[in-house]
């Protein structure tokens, strides 16, 4: 569904009206496009003594063929600015985060990008380190809040030792596809993280399963997956099989309907997987999820039940069997679709969002020992996506949805599958147990 006052704003008359008036401002986001330079402008490198990534960043950044600088001037204009904080010691120094950004806070380019590097709290030499680093996430928070005009800005905690592991992440923080992501703190761990052979298609060789396939996210996840190179396997229930054929053709992939409550269900998909060509399955996204609205005083039984056994329980069952059977390799990935719901609550919506807390929970508690496998699990919160669902939302809730985060707008189903592919890259080998949000950076929940 088209928005529009989103529409209206960014037109001639439109711009005038909402700046005398102070409304909402959306602006037109930097998606991304095959062939898009990284940036829409140089990168602007700055670090407190002793930092550790001031380095390895710009040799990522100029091998990905951006110009780099470390020298501002006046009147420049850059596509971002990246800071590493990870010399920061004590409070006293956090200094040199205002001496970086102040003069250069204006200088960004429209959708541009801040990225702060820092080391994880629990990772540093003492407590007043880890009490320096920690304040980090409110500096970004805030920057995200206040430099409007499509910018987006995020924390990116490094472990020691994961120097070499960054240029997934930064790739997509940098890009276009991270138009709708802002105000995150992302975990990048330690250890080695190979670079596909082409960055343009970095899942060649690499089968996806998309569950809850047949439209809306789902149906954007597969064909972006399928765009990166990988080989789509697209489900859903039997009742949605036309719409599922149409999304298997639209990515050259295989439809496979399945209701993944029944009993059998995770048996039947172990079955297909494990007769299948690829013996396995290196891509497996938990999207497939429904809502059944009711506060909990007017909620009958089937609609707690049903939303709890689509949205959690059926992709414990299915994990737990693909694991047990070793149809998930050693460097598989598992990403789970949460929501905002889950962090924050939601009126009239106990079951969806206790369901949607359980999928964070299932990417927390089982990061670790998955890692010590090969394989990582992570997750994204969308916050307002407009789909056909939100489309049938009251006006009033829809345009709450729509301009209650830093953006001012909706995001597009491209946005959390972007997300979910670069969780889904070879490069993001050390990158487990985060729960990224997908709405804008939202005012509701942390």
């Amino acid at each position: 569904m088209a928005d529009r006052y989103a529409n209206f704003a960014n037109s001639g008359l439109g711009r005038t009206v909402v700046k005398r008036l102070g409304l909402p401002d959306p602006p037109r986001l930097r998606r991304f496009q095959p062939g898009d330079p990284l940036t829409t402008g140089p990168v602007l490198l700055g670090a407190a003594p002793g930092g550790r990534l001031a380095e390895p960043v710009r040799k990522l950044v100029e091998a990905a063929g951006t110009e780099v600088t470390d020298a501002g001037s006046d009147g420049a204009r850059y596509g971002a600015l990246v800071f590493d904080a990870t010399g920061i010691g004590d409070s006293t120094q956090l200094r040199a985060l205002f001496d970086f950004f102040h003069p250069y806070a204006r200088s960004l380019n429209v959708s541009g990008r801040v990225i702060v590097l820092g080391t994880p709290p629990e990772a540093t030499a003492g407590p007043k380190e880890a009490t320096a680093q920690r304040a980090l996430e409110g500096l970004t928070r805030s920057i995200g809040k206040e430099f409007g005009r499509g910018v987006t800005a995020q924390l990116v905690y490094v472990a020691p030792g994961g120097e070499a592991a960054l240029e997934s992440t930064l790739r997509f923080l940098l890009s276009g596809r991270s138009a709708y992501v802002s105000g995150q703190v992302i975990r990048v761990g330690a250890g080695h993280a190979p670079a596909p052979a082409d960055w343009e298609r970095p899942l060649d060789g690499k089968l996806a399963l998309v569950t809850g396939a047949a439209r809306g996210i789902g149906a954007a996840i597969a064909r972006t997956l399928a765009r990166d190179g990988a080989d789509v396997i697209a489900l859903d229930v039997p009742a949605a099989g036309d719409a599922l054929a149409d999304v298997a053709n639209q990515t050259r992939g295989r439809a496979l309907q399945l209701d993944l409550t029944t009993a059998d269900a995770p048996e039947r998909l172990a079955g297909y997987l494990a007769a299948g060509p690829h013996a396995g399955v290196d891509i497996l996204v938990h999207n497939a999820g429904i809502t059944r609205d009711k506060t909990i005083a007017r909620m009958d039984d089937s609609r707690w039940d049903s939303v709890l056994g689509v949205n959690l329980t059926a992709p414990e069952r299915v994990n737990d069997l693909l694991l047990e059977r070793g149809l998930i390799p050693p460097g598989g990935r598992v990403v789970g679709v949460a929501s905002i719901a889950g962090i924050a609550g939601n009126r009239g919506q106990t079951n969806y969002a206790t369901s949607k807390a359980g999928v964070i929970g299932l990417v927390q508690s089982h990061a670790p020992a998955l890692l010590e496998r090969g394989i990582t699990i992570n997750a994204v919160a969308p916050g307002f996506i407009e789909t056909a669902m939100t489309a049938k939302m009251p006006l009033g809730l829809r345009e709450a949805g729509r301009r209650l985060n830093s953006m001012s707008q909706g995001g597009l189903p491209i946005d959390v599958a972007e997300t979910i592919a670069w969780f889904a890259s070879p490069g993001s080998a050390t990158i487990t147990g985060n729960v990224v949000r997908v709405c804008g950076q939202s005012l509701l929940g942390a």
